[in-house]
């Protein structure tokens, strides 16, 4: 019987793999594939600066760098959101900036208006994700509530300065592609941020700290 039941608690293999293994290689191939995206879209960005002389899209990518460096720093979780749907609604989220592409049409403002523009909101993401330091993840997550900076206006900081820079991009590359890749990315990205709030819920600290902070990402609108 004890062997019996040591069977039952070890977990299941399932084509020789463990769940904890299977979890491992899922994250590692996200890690790989994002690693991808983040080079095509540098390529894209720096052969257009080098043609055109736009910063635009520089900032941008520099906002895209930060992401890579802080998922390999990132803390473990405590309680993470394992469903289907986290997992869809976060790879649309992050899909969505790595396949916008700098071209050759007409801007609809000039570049420095919309390199202003993505100036700050890439200093929004920055002050936000310095504050958050090793918090930072990609996945609907619990790694420690952050309640200081930026995160004292809005809940999801780092998103509002997406949403900044990825208009600035838009306004300076305003193909029907990335117009769909925006409204798409972002719609997921605002989906992740409720997500994210239902797992941080379960956290008593993190409950007092919604009640003081009412607005999930732009304030006075959501």
């Amino acid at each position: 019987m004890a062997a019996v039941a040591g069977a039952l608690a070890r977990p299941v293999r399932i084509d020789g793999i463990r769940p904890d293994q299977r979890e491992r290689l899922g994250d590692l191939l996200a890690r790989a594939a994002l690693g991808l995206l983040f080079v095509l879209l540098s390529i894209n960005l720096v052969h257009d600066f080098l043609q055109t002389r736009r910063v635009t899209g520089l900032l941008l990518l520099v906002g895209e760098a930060l992401v890579v460096v802080l998922i390999v720093f990132r803390r473990p979780a405590r309680q993470v959101d394992r469903t289907t749907t986290a997992r869809v609604v976060t790879t649309v989220s992050l899909l969505g900036p790595p396949l916008l592409r700098a071209g050759a049409e007409s801007a609809l403002l000039p570049d420095l208006v919309t390199a202003s523009v993505s100036c700050v909101g890439l200093l929004i993401v920055i002050a936000a994700k310095l504050t958050l330091g090793r918090s930072f993840g990609l996945v609907p997550a619990n790694r420690g509530v952050v309640v200081s900076g930026p995160y004292g206006f809005m809940r999801h900081p780092i998103y509002f300065g997406y949403l900044i820079s990825h208009a600035a991009f838009l306004a300076a590359h305003p193909t029907l592609m990335n117009v769909a890749l925006v409204v798409v990315g972002d719609a997921a990205l605002m989906w992740r941020a409720l997500l994210e709030e239902r797992t941080l819920l379960g956290d008593e600290q993190y409950r007092a700290y919604s009640e003081r902070v009412a607005w999930h990402v732009v304030p006075g609108v959501f």
